[in-house]
């Protein structure tokens, strides 16, 4: 029991054989909190149970979550390929308990999971508690047997977990393995703790407070569980290999790109490799969830993604588009646990094949000036940011594809200038907007556009969802509020609602606040996206 599948599913057994309900991965466009660019962690979907805002016909849960690290706060994108651990698109299993068992139970399931289910060494584990947490600190004892040298207390945020500034929060404790003398690193709390010796793998969090302001932290009258297993992580555990992508399943997607391009990985091209299937799995992922690439938003990060894996084909030497041909590998090997992969295979297949077309059209173009504009630069020199710009701006080169390509040569870019140059080409447009006739009796909505970003548009997966004011409007100017009886516009940073469009009219509805606050949308229109 190694494989990545059977991990999956025995964890999630395991929990309902305990009483847990098995839950769906939420989509990785989060619904019900719209802070994220993308859902990041399995409790997500479970925020506002929680919080109370929700209530669920089950007070324990199990998933295997979907998550996206590649925009944002969480951008692991520039790593992908280079390291042994990180990945754009990952599995998160947790279980969760909503104000039923804490502290004990949750250490019990974890501890007979990972020796009993999972066949860990004991001696090879070790745990992490917050160094106030003498509660955990003692269960661990109780249940594992652990002297205090095995359980290492730690000071830091890295074991206090917090839903942001205000809300839910809790110490934390944290399951590491010893992988062993032949890697280097040393235990959590060391000098040495980067290394990759001490891996952890298990993220118990005791949610048992809630911070009401800076300076107040109350008890929660019900406190809960909230737990992270990195499945990629815990399959390199199981199958004794040093990275993620010498896992079983990283393996047959690399052996599917291998066999479409009639070559594998060699020591100077293992890294395309990875970067590919990698960025398979979350391109498909995404496109299954209702994201397709664009110049804006989460369709922006998706192309960046799209790209940089279809420029390192083209850096293997593939003469067609790549991409779209390894499609079907992965669903052979995560379509059982994510049917959305199936019902989407022909969109993602056809979504991968046209924008691999319309790069590789500018991808030649741009790498020619890349190699051009770059010939003379050596190892710790900074590439021209103005002709960065000029990649991105005429070429389609996101910076960090630039990045990428310079990087295997030690060559930066200089970002000063290339955000220098795109501030010179924002003037230009502002210039061109404000003169452009019926333009600029609206020239309220070009500030906002910059100032604020596009609109994300969620409609085609569901009609309901969460949504942050980023800015309110009145007789064409910007204003703080708009009273009982008002009329006025809302701009949203995300929304369900279908602006007026193609001979479609726009949405209506409602949108309801906090406090009893309800605003009656009577149309719904796109301005400057």
């Amino acid at each position: 029991m190694s494989g990545v599948n059977e991990i999956r599913s025995t964890f999630l057994n395991f929990f309902a054989e305990n009483d847990h309900e098995i839950v769906s991965s939420s989509p990785l466009v989060p619904r019900n909190d719209p802070t994220l660019m993308f859902t990041n962690a399995g409790m997500v979907q479970f925020k506002n149970v929680f919080t109370g805002v929700e209530k669920r016909p089950y007070q324990r849960a199990t998933t295997s979550q979907k998550c996206v690290r590649a925009g944002g706060k969480h951008n692991d994108l520039d790593n992908v390929g280079y390291t042994a651990r990180h990945l754009t698109f990952f599995e998160m299993l947790g279980n969760f308990s909503f104000g039923d068992y804490f502290k004990e139970r949750a250490i019990e399931l974890a501890w007979t999971l990972i020796t009993r289910d999972f066949g860990l060494k004991k001696d090879k584990l070790l745990v992490t508690v917050y160094h106030t947490d003498d509660d955990a600190a003692a269960l661990w004892k109780k249940i594992a047997g652990f002297s205090d040298d095995r359980i290492i207390r730690i000071p830091t945020s890295d074991n206090f977990w917090a839903m942001g500034d205000t809300g839910p929060c809790g110490p934390c404790s944290e399951i590491f393995i010893d992988r062993g003398e032949h890697i280097w690193g040393g235990p959590p709390g060391s000098p040495e703790e980067d290394g990759d010796r001490f891996l952890e793998f298990w993220n118990l969090v005791f949610m048992q407070f809630e911070q009401v302001t800076k300076e107040d932290r109350q008890p929660l009258p019900r406190p809960s569980i909230d737990t992270g297993m990195g499945l990629e992580r815990m399959a390199c555990i199981m199958q004794g290999v040093d990275s993620v992508f010498e896992t079983d399943l990283f393996r047959n997607l690399i052996d599917a790109t291998a066999s479409a391009l009639g070559s594998g990985p060699q020591e100077q091209t293992v890294a395309s490799f990875r970067v590919i299937a990698d960025h398979l799995r979350s391109s498909a992922f995404l496109v299954a969830d209702g994201v397709l690439p664009s110049n804006e938003g989460r369709g922006y990060v998706l192309r960046r993604i799209m790209r940089r894996a279809m420029r390192h084909a083209q850096l293997l030497g593939a003469k067609e588009p790549l991409m779209h041909r390894l499609v079907w590998a992965l669903v052979r090997e995560m379509g059982q646990a994510y049917p959305e992969l199936v019902r989407a295979e022909r969109l993602i297949e056809e979504t991968l094949r046209l924008e691999e077309s319309r790069f590789r059209k500018t991808l030649a173009r741009g790498l020619a000036i890349l190699d051009e504009k770059s010939a003379s630069l050596k190892k710790g020199d900074m590439f021209d940011g103005d002709v960065a710009f000029t990649l991105y701006d005429t070429y389609g080169f996101p910076l960090d594809l630039t990045q990428d390509a310079l990087k295997s040569r030690g060559i930066g870019v200089d970002q000063a200038s290339f955000s220098d140059a795109m501030e010179r080409q924002r003037e230009k447009a502002r210039a061109s907007w404000a003169g452009s006739g019926e333009a600029a009796s609206e020239a309220i909505w070009f500030p906002l556009r910059e100032r604020l970003g596009a609109t994300e548009f969620l409609g085609y997966e569901t009609e309901s969802a969460e949504g942050v004011v980023a800015a309110l409007v009145k007789d064409g100017k910007e204003v703080d509020s708009l009273k009982a009886g008002e009329q006025g516009a809302i701009v949203l940073n995300q929304t369900p609602f279908y602006g007026e469009s193609g001979g479609q009219v726009g949405d209506t509805g409602v949108l309801l606040g906090e406090g009893g606050v309800k605003f009656r949308v009577t149309d719904t229109q796109k301005k400057v996206g």
